[in-house]
């Protein structure tokens, strides 16, 4: 009897075919990667590989951090089919780099280039860096970042801030005068000021009401920002229009007017004696004034003839006696041919500035540089984003202390041209653990693989769990994650969690998983087909591949598989198309490279063992008939016991 069904087995299976690329598909989609790997290879024995088969093996081992595998089958897919998609590209060249072939990623880097015109994160970057923007714009995942346009920003521009005895200085273009400047018709910038206080309650700031600072000697019908205050207090350096005696204008031949930085004295808390610095000029503008944490030098932006770019930060010494010394250029290591300004010194002497002309996410990025703590060729660092944007963000300041500081920015959805934002800054580090349970029984699980996977589907780590069931993981903050359990003899568990901001958060995520085996039979979700069809669907394919894994895991056990129908029909019809089911999913099995005389029997019981009350006459739903339609897998013989 059992050679007469195994000979049966062999001829259908010899008629059919499955679609194993749908059900590779279903795995990868579930980040099954291992098991979508073989199913996809398969089909390429077969010679039935497209591009998305090759590119999907591509980035299974490509998520699977397997470089070498990943290059093999990106490159047999662009060397197959011309109109691959450029993404696969950026990852054939990730790959790449990975393994150290930095000769065959430059010269995809520049294909990728010409297939990804106007792509913002290729524009004018070294191939060697091919995921820049992805670093920029990741670059402080590790950090709870929080970021607040302030409540005293006006309709007009707001930038620039100092702080200095619990006052806010910054510019503001909030003025009420007639009066406007023709670049942005918005009135002259003059110099404004806010008493900070802490909030008792939660630690944040509060900000008092806007006004401008005592004195009729700074503030002007013209242009005022950009302040330092030395540490005694008593002096302020902030830039403004150049203006005469009468306070007009100044041009020059062609009628330009530049910026040029002054120095006020406090007297009686009245900023006054304004004067003019020596190394200022009527034919280029000098501004954006900041002092060394030591008040020994002052850093400035000026356009004046023999810098290297558009304009360049400079340095100047104050003596002792007041003077100051010759203004040098901080050079190329800071300055380019593009813009650099607003530089500002922390109290580590980290020096901060902005540019456009270094690698940026566009326009004016925030840098920072260590090139004034004996580091002459330290190469300048973007901080990244949420800091920087694809606008202007600029004029940094920050108290490195308590990791508070402020930066300004013209990036979409503020008050006005340009805010001024606050940000605070805390390390976020955070854990995913649990425990691994079996399912009903709540059974301890040791030796429960248990992946910690992203976004994109790519397997970050890997652990087991300890001799308790436990597992940890050390994670991001405001991220999404998924948690994949698996164990031989076992149904996966897989969880999905976003991190929230908080810092050493725990997250918990319990595994529960069920077992495939049960007393003398294997346990899986229902197989379910079609009405009136005996083809195994791709959600049943998924289903058969937990049999395929217990057999594979115990090489001597012998199964019998019964198949059922539901009541719609005629008796005898369905008794034959249950039959052909039951013989339908042992020829599936046996596909996947199960010896035939493994199954002893795949028999058919039609419409005689209904789960429901849905017999011939009843009135029943489609999901209610198809739970009737379904198939049973019992141990005959061989190991019958889980590992």
């Amino acid at each position: 009897m059992k050679i007469k069904i195994v000979a049966i087995i062999l001829v259908f299976f010899s008629s059919l075919s499955f679609s194993q690329t749908k059900l590779a598909d279903k795995f990868f989609e579930n980040f099954g990667y291992v098991k979508a790997i073989e199913l996809y290879e398969k089909v390429v024995e077969k010679g039935k590989a497209d591009a998305h088969v090759l590119t999907r093996l591509g980035d299974a081992y490509y998520n699977n951090s397997n470089s070498e595998k990943a290059v093999y089958w990106y490159k047999k897919a662009l060397d197959e089919y011309k109109d691959i998609e450029a993404e696969y590209i950026y990852k054939y060249i990730q790959s790449l780099r990975s393994i150290g072939n930095y000769k065959e990623a430059d010269v995809w880097f520049k294909k990728l280039i010409e297939a990804q015109r106007g792509d913002s994160r290729l524009k004018g970057y070294d191939p060697d860096e091919v995921d820049i923007y992805d670093k920029l714009t990741s670059k402080n995942k590790d950090l709870v970042v929080t970021i607040e346009n302030l409540s005293f920003n006006s309709e007009n521009s707001d930038f620039g801030s100092f702080i200095k005895d619990s006052t806010l200085y910054f510019a503001s273009a909030r003025g009420d005068d007639e009066k406007v400047y023709s670049w942005n018709k918005e009135p002259f910038l003059d110099i404004f000021k806010i008493k900070l206080s802490d909030n008792k309650i939660d630690g944040t700031q509060t900000y008092g009401a806007p006004t401008q600072i005592n004195s009729e000697d700074v503030n002007t019908e013209y242009h005022e920002a950009s302040v330092a205050i030395t540490n005694d207090g008593k002096t302020m350096y902030f830039t403004r229009d150049n203006i005469n005696k009468r306070n007009r204008l100044n041009y020059d031949k062609e009628g330009t007017t530049y910026l040029k930085i002054y120095k006020a004295t406090l007297v009686s808390n009245t900023w006054t004696n304004v004067i003019d610095l020596p190394f200022n000029d009527d034919v280029f503008s000098t501004g954006h004034p900041v002092l060394s944490p030591d008040n020994k030098t002052l850093f400035f932006v000026s356009d004046r003839e023999g810098g290297i770019g558009q304009t360049d930060i400079y340095s100047v010494s104050i003596n002792d006696d007041g003077t100051y010394g010759t203004p040098e250029n901080l050079g190329e290591k800071i300055n380019t041919e593009g813009r650099e300004m607003f530089p500002y010194v922390a109290k580590d002497s980290t020096f901060y500035f902005s540019s456009d002309g270094h690698l940026n996410l566009g326009l004016l990025d925030i840098f920072k540089s260590n090139i004034l703590k004996e580091e002459p060729t330290a190469e300048p660092e973007n901080i990244g984003a949420p800091f920087n944007s694809g606008y202007d963000d600029f004029a940094y300041f920050v108290n490195s202390d308590i990791h508070h500081g402020y930066f300004s920015s013209n990036r979409p959805d503020g008050k006005g041209g340009d805010d001024i934002y606050s940000f605070n800054v805390i390390e976020c580090n955070q854990q995913i653990t649990g425990i691994a349970r079996e399912h009903r029984t709540e059974i301890i699980l040791s030796d429960v693989t248990v992946q910690l996977i992203n976004e994109s589907g790519k397997i970050l780590a890997e652990v087991v769990t300890t001799s308790d069931g436990s597992y940890t993981f050390d994670v991001e903050c405001n991220t999404t994650y998924t948690i994949l359990g698996t164990k031989p003899d076992y149904k996966e568990d897989q969880h999905t969690i976003t991190t929230s901001n908080e810092n050493k958060k725990t997250n918990t995520v319990d595994l529960t998983l069920k077992p495939l085996i049960l007393d003398s039979q294997i346990v899986i979700n229902p197989i379910f087909f079609d009405f009136d069809k005996a083809e195994i669907r791709t959600d049943a394919q998924y289903e058969l591949e937990n049999i395929v894994d217990v057999l594979r895991k115990h090489p001597e056990m012998i199964i019998k598989i019964q198949s059922h129908t539901d009541s719609r029909g005629r008796d005898k019809y369905n008794l034959k198309l249950s039959d052909r089911r039951a013989k339908s999913t042992a020829e599936y099995i046996i596909s996947r490279g199960i010896a035939a005389h493994r199954i002893e029997s795949a028999r058919g019981f039609g419409e005689t063992q209904l789960l429901n009350e849905c017999a011939n006459g009843v009135k029943c739903s489609e999901e209610e008939h198809q739970l009737n339609r379904r198939s049973y897998f019992y141990i005959v013989d061989g190991d019958k016991e889980r590992e």
